[in-house]
Formats: structure tokens, sequence, C-alpha cells
């Protein structure tokens, strides 16, 4: 229906009889079609932060308990869609990164409002905002400042925030995590990802961006020079599951490399320096899929290897905590092949 009558936007509850809402969600928003339409999710409280995170323009949470409620969410639907421009505002320290960044991001649509970690908080206070690029590190950023701002905004739902990760010194420190409460936290690796994500989190339609951003973006989801001879190694105590994998991968022409446990892992990790990217169980006896991954990453030419985790049941905090751990994106089992390969698409085209 969303292909077929084009909404302006879409209400969705998690829990249907059918289909899970998350991965509704997912699939809404890893297809090129339909992830610039706003979906807001009505659903119990424990569940915004997961929603927000994972591209919901809004949240609502159940029971819903006045008509008020409802009116203010589509007043604020209504004014997002028919607004012509998306605000976006870029905090980074370096006058010549910042001037990277604007090259690639602005146009058609998007205005980029540009400052240092200081501007932050004045321009919060007195613009209206859709979401921010955090291409500095968190230390130089004053939290209480930055939380006294927001509330002042008259939209109360946490902000999205792209923190670009090959900015200076973005990298240098964990601790985006202290921001949660305030902002939705996401980072990138790659200037493509980095307008990907903004795309993402400002619902802009791909078709009405110029021509040389379609292209970048396009190439970044469809690619088909992404995954032949690329490297990649199967993590996973079923051999069942490495093999219904391997069948989807070789078929575009991927190298396989598996291992049936964490601490084997690591060691073809260690001898094979080849290796593109990994797919990551992470229910496993023993040493599961959150430890090996965390001690992959405390292996310093393994910090910057893409990573996708691969969970069998979507509970609560599954995606945080694979994020925290070192994962770079997230599946959920049975893993749907177009989605993995689009996943696969996106971080190997950086």
């Amino acid at each position: 229906m969303m292909k077929e009558f084009k909404p302006d936007a879409l209400t969705l509850d998690l829990h249907l009889p059918d289909i899970d809402g998350w991965r509704v969600l997912d699939r809404l928003k890893n297809d090129v079609q339909t992830r610039h339409v706003p979906v807001c999710v009505i659903s119990t409280d424990e569940a915004r932060e997961r929603a927000l995170t994972s591209g919901a323009f809004a949240f609502v949470g159940k029971p819903v308990k006045t008509k008020e409620t409802l009116d203010e969410l589509l007043s604020s639907v209504s004014n997002f869609v028919h607004r012509p421009q998306r605000t976006v505002l870029l905090i980074d320290q370096s006058p010549d990164h910042r001037r990277q960044l604007l090259e690639l991001l602005e146009g058609g649509d998007l205005e980029v409002t540009c400052g240092g970690k200081e501007d932050a908080y004045p321009i919060l206070r007195q613009q209206r905002v859709d979401g921010m690029i955090l291409a500095t590190a968190p230390h130089e950023l004053d939290r209480k400042a930055l939380g006294d701002a927001l509330r002042e905004r008259s939209d109360q739902t946490p902000l999205p925030a792209i923190v670009f990760a090959d900015g200076p010194g973005a990298r240098d420190s964990d601790s985006w995590k202290r921001f949660a409460d305030i902002l939705t936290i996401r980072q990138t690796h790659s200037p493509e990802r980095l307008l990907d994500q903004v795309c993402l989190f400002l619902h802009r339609n791909m078709a009405k961006l110029p021509e040389s951003k379609r292209q970048m973006l396009e190439g970044l989801h469809s690619s088909a020079k992404a995954l032949p001879g690329k490297k990649v190694l199967i993590v996973d105590d079923d051999m069942r599951n490495i093999f219904a994998l391997q069948s989807v991968l070789e078929d575009h022409e991927m190298v396989i490399v598996s291992a049936d446990n964490g601490r084997d892992a690591i060691k073809v990790l260690q001898t094979q320096s080849d290796i593109d990217i990994v797919l990551m169980d992470i229910m496993m006896p023993e040493m599961d899929g959150i430890d090996t991954m965390r001690e992959i990453r405390k292996i310093p030419h393994l910090k910057s290897l893409p990573i996708i985790a691969v969970t069998a049941k979507a509970m609560k905090g599954d995606r945080e905590k694979c994020i925290e751990a070192g994962a770079w994106d997230y599946l959920s089992k049975p893993v749907d092949p177009e989605q993995m390969l689009a996943l696969l698409r996106a971080w190997l085209h950086r």
C-alpha cells in the first residue's frame, strides 16, 4: 500500500497479527522508495528509544489518553511534510572539514547551519533545527548546556544526531551514550553513509536530491560492484545457518570464510588480513557474539572492520548492546536476504 498510494505519512503499531512491527519498520527504512515517508510509531513506552533510533519520525505511547495527543501528532506531521526545506545543524571545529561536509550535504531541500561547539546552544535555542551532525569528540560538548538548549525547543522528541566518526577526534571515545536521553544518536564512518543517514533521519526523498547526490546513494544501496570479490567471515555455531547465508552470498560472487565459535573467529581475523566484513551471530555457547565483538575491537587493526550482528530474537535492548559492543549494524533472524545484501552493499561501498 505504501508503494501503491505513496502516502505523506504512516502510523505504525508494533504488535501486528502477522509480521512484527519492527520488521515492517526495518523494511520501510531499507527501501529507497519508502524510507523518506515519516513513520509515527504508536506503542508502549519502552519501545520509544528503539523506534526513534530506527528512523521513526515520532512516537506516541499507548494507551493514548486524549484526543489532543493525536491532534498534536497529526499537526506535527502535517507541518513537517509541507515544509519546503529541512534544516540540519553541523557542529565541526575544523573550517576545512566543515567546508567538505557542506559540499557533500547542501542542496535540494536541505539547509545546513554550521558552527563550532559553542555555537550549538544558541542556535538550538533560536532556530528550528530538524537534526544535528556531530563531527567532534563527545567530551567537547557541554552535556548540561546542550540539554538545557534542547529542553527549550517546542518539540520535545529527542533530536536526531548523526556522529560522523571520521570527523576530527570523533572516534576517540565511545562515550556518546551519555547523550542518549536527549539525542537520538547514530554513528557513521564514511561520507556516503553520512549523506544516507541524513536523508533517513530528515526524511528526504531520494528522488528529489541533486543528481550527483542521488547517484551516490543509489550506488550505496544497489551497487553491483560492492559485493563481488569481497571476503566475508560468517560466525555461527549452526552450520545450517552458515550454509543458508553462504548460498545467498556466493550467488553475488563473494568469498566466504566461516567460524563456528567466537575464539576461532578471532583467530581467523588475526591470520587473514583481507577479510572485508563480518556477519556475527550473537547467540553462541561459551563465547557469545557480544563478547567476541568486544575482543575484536581491542585489536588495533580491527577497530574499523565492519561487523553486522545477527540475532535470533529481537529482545529489548539487543540493538543497543550490539552497537555498544562494536557492531556497525544489526540483522534479525530469520535473515531477510535483500536486507542483508543492502546492508553489505552499504558498508562495503564505504
